[in-house]
């Protein structure tokens, strides 16, 4: 098998949104797209406040956090420290699935979710959830099969890539809805990306004690692998919408690879808490993988052999 025949082998794709913009129902939508198209798919939840993704993607539990696993956040006396603070990579990682707990992996068919970790839970005084971000920069998980893909889910807005989020994925998704918002961030992250792949380094003033630590924070903005951001419409209810929206990000210098329709069902199935679904916009999922595909490809022309 070839790169070419699968070319998202292998990739960490970003899943970003303003809030409200549909982000999660179109990283289930995505997810069973990828499942279709004969990917090994991991979702890994690194929204730390919104729930419900396990049962949307028709599983039957949620599973447990991995803030768990790697022993809890800083802010209550664990381990996992903010990217922001310590940019130093998370203790223990890099992780086989087949060495995981299986309370820390949701499974339907051939899709696993793995969870970060939720806010919600840790009671007041919790701190901020950089932590959980620093979770989905830095964990690997092994042995996922040559045909894997991992789709990161990150919270609603801007934070998570400001964190440094962006510098383990290999492409970043952003879900864009009718709105000049959702439109400014995915210009927003486009920059962003531009000015990592341009050697602009990170902030380090707050780390300027720590020779060792702005060091680090540099190198690892500088050993990005991050190509670059692509668009996904949502919730396009007609053409002339639809039109302003590939203009207004064009000169933004976004790509859009997809849109998304409306289907009045899916709120009624995340009201339920059941899977999500359409025959409709499974179609227009699928459409968006094959343009992914494309993209890929045509950033990656040479042949490449997946083990």
């Amino acid at each position: 098998m070839t790169r070419e025949d699968m070319p998202l082998s292998g990739l960490r794709l970003g899943v970003f949104g303003k809030g409200g913009a549909g982000k999660s129902t179109a990283t289930v939508l995505l997810a069973d797209a990828l499942d279709e198209r004969g990917y090994s798919v991991l979702v890994l939840d690194a929204d730390s406040t919104n729930v419900g993704l396990a049962r949307a993607l028709g599983m039957s539990r949620d599973p447990d956090p991995l803030l768990d696993l790697f022993g809890g956040m800083v802010f209550s006396g664990g381990l996992v420290t903010c990217p922001v603070d310590d940019p130093t990579p998370l203790q223990g990682g890099v992780v086989s699935i087949r060495g995981v707990p299986d309370r820390y992996v949701g499974r339907r068919n051939g899709l696993r979710l793995m969870v970060a970790g939720k806010m919600g839970a840790l009671g007041p005084g919790a701190g901020c959830d950089g932590p959980i971000a620093k979770i989905a920069r830095d964990l690997v998980v092994e042995d996922l099969g040559p045909k894997h893909v991992v789709l990161v889910d990150f919270k609603a807005g801007f934070e998570d890539s400001a964190r440094g989020a962006l510098t383990s994925l290999d492409w970043a998704l952003v879900v864009v809805d009718p709105t000049a918002a959702a439109v400014q961030m995915a210009i927003h992250l486009s920059d962003m990306v531009d000015k990592i792949r341009a050697g602009v380094p990170p902030a380090t003033q707050h780390l300027l004690e720590r020779g060792d630590l702005v060091e680090l924070a540099i190198r690892l903005f500088r050993e990005a692998r991050v190509r670059g951001v692509v668009a996904a419409l949502n919730r396009v209810a007609d053409p002339s919408t639809e039109a302003y929206l590939r203009v207004a990000l064009a000169d933004g210098k976004v790509p859009v690879s997809g849109s998304f329709g409306t289907d009045r069902a899916i709120e009624e199935q995340w009201l339920r808490g059941r899977r999500v679904r359409s025959e409709v916009l499974a179609g227009q999922a699928a459409a968006l993988v094959g343009r992914l595909e494309s993209v890929v490809g045509e950033s990656h022309p040479t042949s490449v052999t997946v083990p």
